[in-house]
């Protein structure tokens, strides 16, 4: 299943509604409105603009998400590898120590 490609803050805006769905869009709005500083337009244009992509459903005002946050993760990893490391954990997991070490 293919994951579709979300910006930052859109996967930050889907941290809030992974902690509280199902919620109203209304509802949905005051959180980003005290959390991100976004106005209710703000928040109901990235609630289309995902919901368009397949990201979230809203139905009756109630919006949902259609993919976890681990398969979001998962996917950003696959992609971290495929155009960072050539597909090889090994190579992967090495940087991961180098960095440790360096730390």
């Amino acid at each position: 299943m293919t994951i579709p490609k979300i910006s930052d803050s859109e996967f930050n805006f889907c941290l809030v509604l992974w902690e509280y769905e199902p919620i109203t869009a209304a509802a949905l709005s005051k959180i980003c409105k005290e959390k991100f500083i976004w106005s209710r337009t703000t928040t109901y244009t990235v609630i289309r603009r995902l919901e368009s992509r397949g990201v979230v459903k809203r139905t009756d005002s109630v919006v949902t998400s259609l993919y976890s946050k681990e398969q979001f993760q998962l996917s950003a990893i696959e992609e971290l590898l495929e155009k960072r490391f050539n597909n090889s954990i090994p190579d992967f997991i090495n940087a991961i120590r180098k960095s440790q070490i360096n730390s």
